[in-house]
């Protein structure tokens, strides 16, 4: 994707984000076509290559499509909202939206029936850590018999990870009040990609000048 370069965003930043999420659409290309399904997903750091897994029903043909052309992107967003020039500071300013997104790109490869277990073990660990302090759940609470039926209906697939893109358009380009002033009304709307956009904003102002920003210091 194209990033602007007030909004280019460092690479750990980006996979610390895409890990939290957890969650993005995989793309791929099918004869020129694209193709793509929501999934959660699992990166794992190595000490050579960063790797991702996922998986789609086994009814899905997307991974008969990343079967014949492994070049995949895993597309994952943040909050996002429309900002209005009447929210700015200075004058004469244009409507815009600001966002957060990750692009990871990589090839991937389909897994055999027998990294199924492995890899929803994994997945499901990660994401049931989420939910502390509850027990975690594993698939050793199912029935064999249906445990392994789910097995058999999901197609497991990894990708080692090429490159990183990622872009946190939060107005960067614009004055510390025009920013600060952007994540109040974001807040004071109440919405929930609103006020998770502010969010961010205030992250990377405590980041920048090792303060939170206050309602004084945005008026």
């Amino acid at each position: 994707m194209y990033v602007h370069p007030a909004f280019k965003t460092e690479e750990k930043s980006a996979l610390e984000y895409a890990a939290a999420r957890g969650f993005g659409a995989v793309v791929a290309v099918d004869n020129g076509r694209p193709v793509s399904s929501h999934v959660p997903f699992l990166l794992r750091p190595g000490p050579d290559t960063l790797r991702l897994e996922f998986h789609v029903a086994r009814v899905n043909p997307l991974h008969e499509v990343i079967a014949r052309s492994p070049d995949i992107m895993m597309i994952v967003w943040g909050p996002d909202a429309y900002i209005s020039p009447d929210w700015y500071v200075s004058p004469d300013q244009v409507p815009t939206w600001n966002y957060v997104s990750v692009h990871l790109n990589g090839k991937a490869t389909v897994l055999g029936p027998e990294a199924a277990l492995a890899h929803v073990e994994a997945l499901s660990q990660e994401f049931e850590g989420w939910l502390a302090p509850k027990r975690p759940w594993s698939t050793a609470k199912m029935p064999e018999k249906k445990r392994d039926a789910m097995l058999r209906a999901i197609v497991a697939i990894e990708v080692a990870v090429d490159s990183i893109e990622a872009s946190w358009k939060l107005g960067q380009h614009k004055t510390a009040a025009d920013q600060y002033e952007i994540a109040r009304m974001l807040e004071w709307r109440g919405d929930w990609n609103g006020q998770a956009l502010s969010e961010v904003m205030k992250q990377r102002f405590t980041a920048l000048a090792g303060q939170q920003p206050s309602a004084t210091k945005a008026a």
